[in-house]
């Protein structure tokens, strides 16, 4: 503010020369001197309230909005004690190829206690130890009265239990919700899915994690925040694996197995229809994993037959060895072979089912559909074990099987530590090493779609993979003709399923002791199959241990009469759910047709 002076002498001498009073110039410049400061002053009064009032405005703005929001939101999950991270409840369902749920989330309650604020914990005991009967009231009682301050009692409460917990009535009881994973289900596709439970746990929440099966081998998908949520789709078909598990349980009961195995798979996809394997179990309620000493661990109802059962697979490896021979250029379809039997081969005697001979001589097709273990053995020494055991690798016998189970990885094939001649011998007709039903299935698939590898999966696939041609289409299709012969005129004559062309090749294999050597009444019975043979598009196959057919006089152990039927009765009922029309077959043209006016 520019000062202006109280008495400037040019108004003062022009005052006095008029007559005037110099003091009254004064006074004036006086009062607006007063004015000008007291406007000032007024200005900076007004900018600091106005400045103290913004203030004031948002910081209560800021207090009023924070309190909105706690009193408008949950409170934060618990933290775990071991990592310090929020708990992550939500898990994306499960789904099979056409959207029906296989495994979902429900809410349901825990139950804890604040022992400081029980009014009666010895009534609270007896009562919440008649109510659960796993509980003991004295060991409630010792809890509640400990000191302690925090106490749980039960993870997981239906809720006809929580309303009985809720009249015993007293304030030291007290209920957190959580989320925890259903099987809608029950016991299908048991194997697949495997199972739950809880991880880091909260008053309000838990987490839930993967302990077997698809769920554990994807447990990470199924937790991540950035799915959104979003489902996991399966390739089952939750009406095929139903039907496949009625029919094998029928099958197995029939046949007087201790358990069984089926797979249905997509010869171009690799996708698992269905896969099946008994006995099973319940996800829902998970069993103790602990067995005997002397049981075997496919005694145990988590042990997934199809996917960790290692077995010797029998003659269903022979259609092997004719394939690569003929892919070799050594024979075709209808190149005669030696099959005299029994076979010597240094100290080692080949010999045919019930000491038959087939020969003195069989086309490779006859060698198929006669089961021939010495016209097999001769093709295999023609191929070598150098390039045997490179065909069987490219067809994926020498590792675990890729697909989406935690089981897989487990489940390697038991290889010979030396392959000399004899092992090629017995290799060839699936004695001598071992493998998975899954293992078989997928190289089922690749002879069925042309030669091309395929990569079993238990995940819906948007269309066929690209794999690997290890063999040329006409030996491919040469191969399945042979598989089509073994059920018109062969072993598996029981397979026929009419309008379904069915073509597949029966394994009867002796089931090895523990001490070494094989059991004499024991067997691995399995029927690998692909249907319809003039198109291929699905691979069925069926795996029976120690099954015994005894309608007869006589008890009947091979697959012939075991896995076949059981196998016919599933191509029978699960073509028509795949979409697979029946092809009515003309008669034949020598045959008499009976007509009636």
């Amino acid at each position: 503010m520019t000062r202006t002076p109280l008495r400037p002498l040019a108004r003062i001498l022009k005052a006095r020369a008029q007559g005037e009073n110099p003091d009254v110039i004064e006074s004036e410049n006086l009062r607006l001197r007063h004015e000008q400061m007291r406007d000032a002053s007024r200005n900076r009064a007004e900018v600091r309230l106005l400045v103290l009032g913004v203030a004031f405005f948002l910081a209560f703005s800021a207090i009023g909005t924070r309190m909105a929001f706690v009193a408008t939101t949950e409170a934060a999950e618990p933290r775990s004690l071991a990592s310090g991270a929020e708990i992550l409840a939500q898990r994306a369902d499960i789904t099979d190829r056409n959207g029906r749920v296989l495994a979902t989330n429900m809410l349901t309650h825990a139950l804890y206690a604040h022992p400081k604020d029980m009014v009666d914990p010895e009534r609270v005991s007896k009562e919440l130890a008649t109510l659960f009967p796993e509980m003991k009231a004295e060991d409630l009682l010792r809890r509640f009265t400990d000191g302690r301050s925090f106490v749980w009692l039960r993870k997981v409460l239906s809720p006809e239990q929580m309303q009985a917990v809720h009249d015993i009535g007293d304030p030291g009881l007290l209920f957190g919700p959580r989320e925890m994973r259903l099987y809608p289900n029950g016991t299908l596709a048991a194997h697949v899915l495997g199972g739950s439970s809880f991880g880091a746990e909260g008053v309000h929440s838990a987490e839930v994690i993967g302990t077997a099966g698809v769920e554990k081998a994807m447990d990470a998908r199924l937790r991540d925040p950035a799915q959104a949520g979003a489902p996991l789709e399966l390739s089952l078909d939750l009406t095929v694996q139903a039907a496949v598990e009625e029919i094998l349980g029928a099958g197995m009961t029939m046949m007087n197995a201790k358990g069984a195995a089926a797979i249905i798979m997509d010869v171009k996809t690799g996708e698992i229809l269905s896969m099946a394997s008994l006995p099973a179990f319940d996800p829902n309620n998970r069993p103790n994993p602990v067995l005997p000493k002397d049981a075997e661990p496919g005694d145990s109802p988590l042990f997934n037959r199809a996917v960790q059962g290692v077995y010797e697979l029998g003659s269903t490896f022979k259609i092997f060895a004719t394939a690569q021979a003929m892919e070799l250029g050594l024979v075709n379809a209808d190149t005669m072979v030696d099959a005299n039997a029994p076979m010597q081969w240094g100290r080692h005697r080949i010999r045919e089912f019930q000491n038959k001979n087939y020969g003195p001589l069989l086309s490779v097709t006859d060698v198929i559909v006669k089961s021939s273990n010495v016209g097999t053995a001769k093709l295999a020494l023609q191929i070598g074990g150098l390039r045997q055991q490179a065909f069987l690798k490219s067809l994926g016998f020498f590792e675990p099987t890729p697909v989406e189970l935690v089981e897989a990885p487990g489940a390697r094939p038991l290889l010979p530590a030396k392959w000399p001649d004899i092992v090629t011998i017995t290799t060839s007709y699936g004695h001598g090493m071992s493998a998975s039903p899954l293992h078989l299935a997928a190289a089922y698939a690749t002879i069925a779609n042309g030669g091309v590898t395929v990569k079993p999966t238990i995940l819906k696939q948007q269309g066929p993979r690209p794999g690997i041609r290890v063999m040329r289409e006409d030996v491919a299709r040469s191969s399945v003709d042979m598989l089509r012969a073994v059920v018109t005129r062969g072993t598996a004559s029981l397979a026929e399923v009419p309008g379904y062309q069915v073509a597949g090749k029966t394994g009867t294999a002796d089931k090895p002791k523990r001490t070494g050597g094989y059991y004499k009444d024991k067997v691995i019975n399995t029927f690998a199959s692909v249907f319809p043979a003039s198109d291929p598009r699905y691979v069925v196959l069926v795996t029976l241990d120690e099954p015994v057919e005894t309608s007869g006089t006589e008890p009947r152990r091979t697959a012939g009469w075991t896995a076949v039927p059981v196998a016919a009765e599933i191509t029978r009922r699960i073509a028509p759910l795949l979409g697979i029309r029946p092809v009515v077959e003309a008669p034949p043209l020598d045959g008499l047709t009976a007509v009636r006016n």
